[in-house]
C-alpha cells in the first residue's frame, strides 16, 4: 500500500489531504499548446486524429472525459467527429474560457476531487497532460482514482515522457521543474498493470501527422533512421526497448467485473 506521511494512500485521501507537488506547471492543468491558442484547434486535431480517435469507444453515445483539457482541443475534435456525449475539465479558468467561448462542453474543475465523486461514470477517460506532472504516489492515486470513475471495461488513455530516447529522455526530465519521473513501454505497462487494468497497450506518440507539408515526410524519414539505431544500440546491451518517440501513451481497460480486485497500490 502506497504510503504518504505514514498513511496508506487511497481515493479519499488523495482528495482530502492529498496536495499536488506540482506548483508550476500543475497536472490537472494543459501546458503544451502553442501561444497562437486558435491554431492550436488545428494542430491538436491531426495529433489527436492519428493518436487516440481510434483508440476511443466508437459509440457516439460514449460518456467521454478528458482532464486537463486545456481550451477544448480534444473536445473540439470529439464534438466534430459527432460524440455527443464528452466533457472537459481544467483547473486553469483561462484555459476553459476559450472552449466555453467556442461552445465546447469544459467546464473549471479540479482532476482528484472530480474524478472521486464520479463513481462508474465515464466510457473512457482521456488524461491530457502527461503523468510525468505527478509524483509516483500521485500517479498510483490518480490511477486508483480513474479506475473508480470508469464504468466496467471503460477506456483510459494516458501519456508520458519516454525515457528510453537517448536525446531527449533525460533532458525531458530536466528541462521542467515540475517533472518527476520518465516512463518506457515497460514501466507505463508496469504501473497500469499495477493499478487493475487490463488489455495494456503502449504505443507511440506520432509527431509527424502533418501530411501536407512535404518536410513531413522527411522527417518521418529521419525518425524511422534513428529508431533503428537506437534498437541497435539497446540491443547491444541485453534491452528490448521498441519505442524511441519523445513521448509514448498507453491505452487500457478497467476489469470488466466491476468489483474485480485490482493488484493493491
Amino acid at each position: 500500500m502506497v504510503q504518504r506521511d505514514g498513511r496508506p494512500v487511497t481515493p479519499a485521501t488523495a482528495v482530502d489531504d492529498f496536495t499536488l507537488t506540482a506548483k508550476i506547471e500543475p497536472f490537472d492543468s494543459f501546458w503544451e499548446g502553442p501561444e497562437d491558442v486558435e491554431r492550436g484547434y488545428r494542430t491538436f486535431a491531426l495529433f489527436y486524429r492519428h493518436n487516440y480517435l481510434r483508440r476511443l469507444p466508437a459509440e457516439r453515445s460514449a460518456r467521454i472525459l478528458a482532464v486537463s483539457c486545456g481550451p477544448g482541443y480534444l473536445i473540439d475534435l470529439l464534438a466534430r467527429e459527432d460524440y455527443r456525449n464528452v466533457l472537459g475539465i481544467d483547473s486553469a479558468p483561462e484555459k476553459v474560457a476559450h472552449a466555453r467561448r467556442r461552445g465546447l462542453n469544459c467546464l473549471v474543475a479540479r482532476a482528484f476531487p472530480f474524478l472521486a465523486e464520479r463513481p462508474s461514470e465515464f466510457d473512457a477517460i482521456v488524461c491530457e497532460q502527461e503523468l510525468n506532472h505527478l509524483t509516483k504516489d500521485e500517479i498510483l492515486a490518480f490511477l486508483a482514482l480513474c479506475r473508480r470513475a470508469l464504468r466496467p471495461g471503460g477506456t483510459l488513455v494516458v501519456h508520458g515522457l519516454n525515457g528510453a530516447n537517448p536525446v531527449t529522455g533525460a533532458e525531458a526530465l530536466a528541462q521542467n521543474f515540475d517533472h518527476y519521473n520518465t516512463f518506457t513501454e515497460y514501466t507505463l505497462r508496469q504501473v497500469l498493470g499495477h493499478a487493475g487494468f487490463e488489455a495494456i497497450h503502449v504505443f507511440p506518440l506520432r509527431l509527424y501527422v502533418f501530411y501536407r507539408n512535404p518536410l513531413n515526410y522527411v522527417l518521418m524519414a529521419v525518425a524511422a533512421l534513428y529508431t533503428a539505431l537506437f534498437r541497435l544500440s539497446f540491443m547491444l546491451y541485453g534491452k528490448s526497448n521498441r519505442l524511441f518517440t519523445k513521448k509514448i501513451a498507453a491505452v487500457c481497460r478497467a476489469p470488466l467485473a466491476a468489483g474485480a480486485p485490482g493488484r493493491p497500490a
